[in-house]
């Protein structure tokens, strides 16, 4: 159930990377600590046993030469040209002449003998600074000849030291083609570091110390940063929680909201208090969304109770002829009579279900429209003629101002709107009023227009006269046999075209209607 949490994922993800980031933060600080203690210890080691190597390597009774810093513990020459190098080389010492023969350890160990004999060296008085015998956690020295013996060692010498590198056997050529010392990788013997180097004639000189200091220091400093890592990873992962809480806080605000939505409340909204953000645009497009489904599903009641109550009407009238005609026997006019009264009833209700069907045709974008050029003013001089009997029979004066405009569109539907609005401006006029038609063209839109002189439209009903089922004189409810689905049909076909319809009316004065159509609908 956790891993199907968004809120838990991206903490987890979160602490993992952060996780790993601390780690890898933590391990690096810690090897550089570490290195740069091992190099302070080493390079303390690499002087000791370099200084204890010079004095080593020193005539007994002689006392230890101060060498500069940088400079061998012995010269060499290097090889004449065109021999390989180590090939015939000569070692120069202090104590021989330049090119003269080395009497010293080289001769001893030509001849298979250690250079000083067990015992015989003595750390000189001013190497004794460097090691402090008297304290065990200092550093000492341990000195092996070439046959793995002890030669001399330090009095805090830890424990007995085994060689660092096997011992060869004195029956072994020597073998040496650098006369130099040479200083090899410090080793770890327990909690010791130890330092050392192995001089021509095959000595093993070592110094060391105690590092369990330094290793108590490293083990407090590795502690201390795996508590600082801790801390600041449960710092990180509340902040995260805190963030990932309140990134996810309006997707619980959305599914909260849908749920009471689902359940029939299509009044609620979501509460989107930062709208910059990509959840505060997807609650502002939901809240616009649900909006639309209320107003959709307010209209669908409303159309679902006018159309039961249009249809209701006519059914009434119906069962109230048949019933009251079968009650007893009539005469042939009184049938007659009936069955005319339920005849417009079904005329009625034919004209409805035909309305409805168009209506559901034009939203389902399966009424086709014919793309033919016509001239719009001579269709609406068509739909004045057919509508001018019904006007003089109460005196309604019709005036045209039209000129040739040609369109594009069906000219069939286009006069079954303009039929329409005639026939309201007549129908919702004073007697002896008067209707204006007129069209125009502005930048390629046709413009038609009709006005009446009637009551005119309360401002509060305006917005709603293309609604199914409207009618903005209650009292005329279903009176005159309209059922109010004329202007809704009206607007459909005129969208249809791509054009638009709008109403303009005052009270007193009249109202006007006024159509624009695209001259071309490419």
């Amino acid at each position: 159930m956790i891993f199907k949490s968004i809120r838990w994922r991206l903490q987890i993800w979160y602490g993992l990377i952060l996780m790993v980031v601390l780690a890898g933060f933590g391990f690096t600080s810690f090897q550089l600590e570490r290195g740069r203690q091992f190099r302070r210890i080493d390079e303390e080691l690499q002087r000791r046993v370099g200084t204890l190597a010079n004095a080593f390597r020193q005539p007994p009774g002689r006392a230890l030469e101060e060498r500069p810093p940088g400079r061998p513990l012995l010269r060499e020459n290097p090889p004449p040209p065109g021999r390989p190098f180590g090939e015939g080389r000569e070692r120069q010492s202090p104590d021989r002449p330049e090119g003269g023969p080395f009497p010293g350890p080289r001769a001893d160990l030509e001849a298979g003998v250690p250079s000083r004999p067990p015992g015989d060296f003595r750390l000189p008085p001013q190497l004794a600074p460097l090691f402090d015998e008297s304290d065990t956690n200092a550093f000492y020295y341990v000195i092996w000849s070439r046959d793995g013996n002890q030669l001399a060692h330090s009095a805090n010498l830890p424990a007995p030291a085994p060689p660092p590198l096997r011992a060869p056997r004195l029956s072994e050529p020597p073998a040496l083609p650098n006369p130099r010392p040479e200083p090899r990788p410090p080793r770890m013997r327990g909690a010791f570091r130890e330092a050392f180097i192995v001089t021509p004639p095959g000595e093993i000189i070592l110094a060391g110390r105690s590092i369990a200091p330094e290793l108590r220091d490293l083990q407090l400093a590795a502690w201390r940063l795996v508590a600082v890592g801790g801390g600041v990873l449960l710092l990180g992962l509340a902040g995260g929680w805190w963030i990932a809480t309140r990134a996810i806080r309006p997707i619980a605000d959305i599914s909260a909201t849908a749920t009471k939505i689902a359940a029939g409340d299509l009044s609620q909204r979501i509460s989107a208090a930062d709208a910059e953000n990509e959840l505060g645009r997807l609650a502002s497009v939901l809240n616009s969304t649900f909006a639309r489904l209320e107003a959709a599903f307010a209209q669908q009641a409303r159309f679902t109770a006018d159309a039961a109550h249009e249809l209701r009407t006519p059914v009434s009238v119906m069962l109230t002829q048949t019933q009251a005609t079968l009650a007893r026997e009539r005469g042939a006019t009184e049938y007659r009579e009936t069955v005319e009264a339920c005849q417009r009833a079904a005329q009625r209700m034919r004209r409805l279900t035909e309305s409805l069907l168009e209506l559901a045709r034009l939203d389902a974008g399966q009424e086709t429209m014919k793309r033919l050029r016509f001239d719009l003013a001579s269709t609406a001089r068509d739909c004045v003629e057919l509508v001018r009997p019904l006007a003089d029979e109460r005196g309604i004066a019709i005036h045209c101002a039209l000129a040739a405009l040609e369109c594009e569109g069906d000219s069939e539907r286009l006069a079954q709107v303009v039929t329409n609005l005639l026939s309201n401006a007549v129908q919702y006029n004073k007697d002896r009023g008067e209707v204006r038609v007129a069209a125009a063209q502005h930048d390629g839109t046709v413009v038609l227009t009709i006005s009446d002189s009637g009551h005119g439209i309360p401002a509060d009903d305006l917005p709603h006269v293309f609604e199914r089922f409207f009618r903005a004189d209650k009292s005329r409810s279903g009176s005159s046999g309209h059922a109010g689905l004329g202007l809704a049909i009206s607007k459909a076909i005129v969208e249809a075209h791509g054009g638009t319809i709008e109403v303009s009316s005052q009270l007193d004065v009249g109202t006007t209607f006024t159509i624009r159509l695209p001259v071309s609908s490419s």
